[in-house]
């Protein structure tokens, strides 16, 4: 018996782990960022710096990083997210448990009695047949039987079955941890998403406020004008159409508003109104401004993106999954222990004389299945060669995300630039039409007008400002980084 253990466990350690091993998928990437473009040349982002990503998306709103936080804390997608991560951690824990000896401890005491008709009578005609009524009656008398021990089994992983279900679930932990951070950044960017909206509602209407301010003005200049003989009733009415017409945005805006709010307490677990306080509007609150854009290097940039990672770590546990069909093709060997007592005899269950073990291996070969476990190997296969399109896919689809991100940021970018042109000749023509008024040149109504048209460009500037917000969380996405504190 020692020379066959000893047989098996060298054989065990000169076992083989079959299947394919995994090896990292290659993943096409550019050497800038600017150099897979679809679109416009002048949309082309060249000038992204390939060093590290610590700055990028730094938006300074400790409001907004509170929201953040809460909704992490109370999203019911990330609690979601967290105890799948946390059940791949325990499919795990259950597969590695396979790879040490299993011990099994019984104990039990029965009073039985045996049938007097029973197939243990035939022994008794053969042995004994002048006795046998004698011996049936004290073969069924009742009797307690006394048992207790343990059971020790160990599966000799001589295919590496065992070791390749361990690497399918650390692989499926893998997938959930990754799956884990993509809700969360996702609950972060929706958070600032609704942020952003909510606050140009705000400033929108801080800004409407001033420009109706001074179409009342313009509308009762007007009026004064016509009554002094120097303006026309068609004046008049335009200038009171303008100002109805202003008024007539306020509504959307406040809804807007109202909305926004909204969604942040959905997305913060909350009832309506529950941040009322914390969303007040704040006067002049200025807008994210935009970064230096840092991605880091583009091939490792999209290998810490989480649905590649997720993606990966599928093909990964497909990979070990067809290990372990295949080793189910293999014959088991299991190393097997029973150490125990047995006595019919209260008083003598303790007794050396009473105890009883077994000592060897057990062999399982598969024999005809009917091409069962064949099959299974093939289906493992198909889908490790499904897992691996899957991954070459996600990694396509986000370059292109990542490409429509940069070309509508750079876009972004371009009409900030304009429209900053545009307000400083707006702000000139309304210093040059001040000025006028004060020598006495001219009356009020050119530099009303003067600062309705530069409250216009406000309203476009402040409105290109929460664009370019969305631009800059659409990177983020695109990236898989989340915005920084």
């Amino acid at each position: 018996m020692k020379q066959i253990t000893v047989s098996l466990l060298c054989l065990a350690l000169a076992a083989c782990t079959v299947g394919p091993d995994y090896h990292e998928p290659a993943v096409q990437a550019p050497a800038a960022y600017g150099d897979w473009h679809g679109g416009a040349p002048a949309l082309r982002e060249t000038g992204l710096a390939a060093g590290t990503a610590q700055s990028f998306a730094r938006f300074d709103d400790p409001v907004l990083r509170s929201l953040q936080q809460q909704a992490l804390a109370a999203s019911f997608d990330v609690q979601s997210a967290a105890l799948r991560f946390a059940q791949s951690r325990m499919a795990r824990n259950v597969a590695a448990g396979a790879q040490g000896p299993q011990l099994t401890a019984h104990a039990g005491a029965a009073r039985q009695r045996q049938s007097e008709s029973g197939a243990g009578t035939r022994m008794v005609d053969a042995i004994a047949p002048a006795n046998r009524e004698v011996l049936i009656e004290k073969l069924s008398d009742p009797f307690a039987l006394y048992q207790a021990g343990f059971d020790a089994a160990w599966e000799l992983d001589l295919w590496g079955r065992v070791r390749r279900s361990v690497q399918a679930a650390d692989a499926g932990m893998a997938e959930a941890s990754s799956i884990l951070r993509d809700v969360q950044l996702a609950v972060q960017l929706e958070v600032a998403r609704n942020y952003y909206e909510l606050r140009a509602a705000q400033r929108q209407q801080e800004l409407l406020q001033a420009d109706l301010a001074a179409a009342r003005d313009l509308a009762a200049l007007a009026a004064a004008r016509q009554r002094g003989g120097l303006a026309t009733d068609l004046e008049v009415e335009q200038q009171r159409l303008a100002l109805a017409e202003l008024e007539s945005h306020a509504p959307a805006l406040l809804e807007q508003e109202a909305a926004g709010a909204n969604r942040l307490t959905m997305l913060l677990a909350k009832p309506p109104g529950a941040l009322q306080e914390q969303l007040a509007a704040q006067q002049g609150a200025p807008a994210p401004d935009g970064p230096d854009l840092a991605l880091g290097v583009p091939g490792e940039v999209m290998r810490h993106r989480p649905d590649i990672q997720a993606a990966e770590a599928r093909l990964q546990a497909a990979t070990a999954r067809i290990g372990v069909a295949v080793a189910d093709l293999y014959p088991r060997i299991t190393l097997g222990l029973s150490l125990g007592f047995e006595s019919v005899d209260a008083g003598k269950f303790g007794d050396w004389g009473s105890r009883q073990w077994s000592l060897g291996p057990s062999l399982q070969l598969p024999v005809f299945e009917n091409g069962r476990r064949r099959a299974t190997v093939e289906l493992r296969k198909l889908e490790e060669q499904e897992a691996a399109i899957s991954f070459q896919k996600t990694v396509l689809k986000a370059w292109h995300e990542m490409d429509d991100a940069l070309s509508a940021y750079a876009a972004a970018r371009q009409r900030r630039q304009a429209l900053a042109v545009r307000e400083a000749s707006a702000r000139s023509a309304l210093e040059l039409a001040a000025t006028r008024a004060r020598r006495g040149m001219s009356d009020e109504q050119p530099v009303l007008q003067a600062q309705r048209a530069l409250l216009a460009i406000q309203r476009e500037r402040a409105a290109n400002d929460s664009e370019l917000a969305m631009r800059l969380l659409a990177i983020c996405k695109a990236s898989g980084l989340a915005p920084q504190p």
